[in-house]
């Protein structure tokens, strides 16, 4: 695939004008606010010069995270934020690589720590707000400056995750880590799928040991400036880390209110281009009172982003995720597979929902139901839906979130395929625009799923048949009991019980505020633009 490059063409201007067919402009991204565009000198809503590396579960990130801050020294920046994190989360598996122990001992080096941590709701809502908490008060006690952040809307959270290494006079050090997955409990599991000894609590059907199947990005290059600049605007927003009278009264008590956050050092340069691959950052973020001054009407370049690249697409979606739920979100996809009779679409979801109870699950299985419905009748047979599971026949928690387009885009991030991810909460997502990244992609999870040997090849042309073979053989073993020796793969057609009328009745409400809000204007939601 030559992207139109010509002969005698400059290659770098080829990748512009391409770039510019998949990636947003700055107007495209709908936030004049900000200055994630307004910083690049050549006037483009994305860099070029970028290595980017997926690492597929958290074994892989965790090691790499660990390397990356024990090597940092006095005078270095760490920047980080979360949904949730447990302090005692050993990054590799063994006592002294604890999380907050090693932010902490960077703190206690010198290094600048700096983190935002969602204020979650509380635990036993089955959120975070202790963990999270905790995680603050080892890296403070350092040192180190990491606060809980509750600029959301009501109901809303901060659900970004990354980390942003710097090094003054070592810019060939500098690295960010964009993806989904948390500096938590659960995540740190590898590709066989035993899961992270680390535990939270999650369905009953998941195991003692829940398996998480999840990725994160690691970037070098002039993006690192870009994530950075993420990180810079949030941590600059005036506006109080929180407004919440009793959550105040709370902090009061425990002699524990919000500090003035301390303004950040210089940004340093961007890191000078180190590959060839072209990035774009998409985030979300909501329409809220009194506003983000970054994004005073919310940002939805995420639902822009993908909307835009979608249309696009002419071969093969392939989608990992946690979630695929919202009806508007299904449509982007069903259009582009009404649009082209040659499209096929392939999402891998979990199993089941990742909590018990009569209140949790109908309502996440109403968003998918419907989501799973629109895509079927727009597409047919040319598309097809699957979860995991171990070499046990334990099912596998799919909690990443993946997207990539005829090998050719590719996007991982923090947000899920629904309306709460493209409007309602913070966000990030690191667009990729490079063929042998979007093939290396799909093909590394493609060999998991199917039990290949990593480093094998899997056509773009023959994926969809190939794991529909899998699943069908894997399926029919199980079907005559397990008998004989277990067939190769991890794929199962998708689990899809269906729901009692009345449980719909009161469950669809509840998906709809609860569950899969809207963030947008009420102009936005009567148009239905993003």
């Amino acid at each position: 695939m030559t992207y139109g490059l010509s002969p005698g063409r400059d290659h770098r201007y080829a990748w512009h004008v391409t770039a510019a067919q998949w990636f947003l402009d700055g107007a495209g991204r709908g936030n004049v606010e900000t200055s994630l565009d307004r910083r690049h000198s050549d006037g483009k809503a994305w860099t070029e010069g970028n290595t980017v590396v997926p690492l597929v579960h958290g074994v892989a990130y965790y090691a790499e995270l660990h390397r990356g801050v024990s090597n940092m020294r006095d005078g270095d920046l760490l920047l980080f934020v979360d949904w949730r994190g447990d302090p005692d989360e050993q990054l590799l598996g063994e006592p002294g690589s604890e999380i907050a122990r090693v932010l902490s001992r960077a703190a206690e080096r010198g290094v600048d720590v700096r983190g935002l941590m969602w204020r979650s709701h509380l635990d036993r809502l089955q959120f975070s707000a202790t963990e999270n908490r905790h995680m603050g008060e080892d890296i403070n006690a350092a040192g180190g400056e990491c606060e809980l952040d509750m600029r959301v809307r009501p109901g809303g959270s901060h659900h970004q995750k990354f980390v942003v290494l710097r090094h003054p006079g070592r810019p060939e050090l500098d690295v960010a880590f964009v993806g989904g997955i948390d500096l938590c409990h659960s995540r740190r599991d590898d590709r066989d799928h035993h899961g992270d000894p680390q535990t939270q609590p999650m369905a009953k059907v998941y195991g003692k040991r829940p398996p998480w199947h999840d990725i994160q990005l690691m970037v070098k290059g002039p993006a690192v400036g870009d994530v950075e600049t993420v990180f810079r605007e949030r941590w600059d927003d005036p506006r109080p880390l929180t407004r919440d009278p009793l959550r105040l009264l709370g902090d009061r008590l425990r002699k524990d209110e919000p500090r003035q956050l301390r303004p950040l050092p210089p940004q340093l340069p961007d890191p000078e281009p180190v590959g060839e691959m072209p990035l774009q950052l998409l985030r979300t973020y909501p329409k809220r009172l009194p506003g983000y001054r970054f994004a005073p009407k919310g940002e939805r370049s995420v639902a822009r982003g993908y909307t835009k690249a979608i249309r696009r697409a002419r071969r093969l979606i392939y989608l990992e995720d946690q979630y695929l739920w919202s009806r508007h979100v299904a449509e982007t996809f069903a259009q582009a597979l009404r649009d082209n009779e040659e499209l096929r679409l392939i999402a891998v979801l979990p199993h089941h929902p990742d909590q018990d109870g009569y209140l949790s699950q109908p309502p996440n299985l109403i968003g998918r139901e419907r989501a799973v419905d629109i895509l079927r009748q727009a597409g047919g047979d040319r598309v097809a839906f699957y979860g995991l599971e171990n070499h046990a026949g334990v099912p596998v928690y799919v909690h990443a979130k993946v997207c990539t387009i005829d090998d050719t885009w590719a996007t991982v991030g923090s947000d899920n395929f629904n309306r709460r991810s493209w409007t309602h909460d913070s966000e990030v997502s690191a667009a990729v625009l490079d063929e042998g990244y979007a093939r290396g992609l799909r093909t590394t999870l493609a060999n998991e799923h199917l039990d290949q040997a990593e480093g094998g090849e899997v056509e773009l042309s023959t994926m969809f048949e190939a794991f529909a073979e899998s699943a069908r053989r894997l399926q029919q073993w199980h079907g005559v009991g397990r008998v004989g020796e277990r067939p190769p793969g991890r794929l199962r057609p998708l689990a899809e019980p269906r729901l009692s009328p009345w449980t719909r009745i009161w469950a669809t409400p509840m998906y709809r505020t609860l569950y899969d809000p809207d963030g947008r204007s009420a102009i936005q939601r009567l148009t239905r633009r993003y």
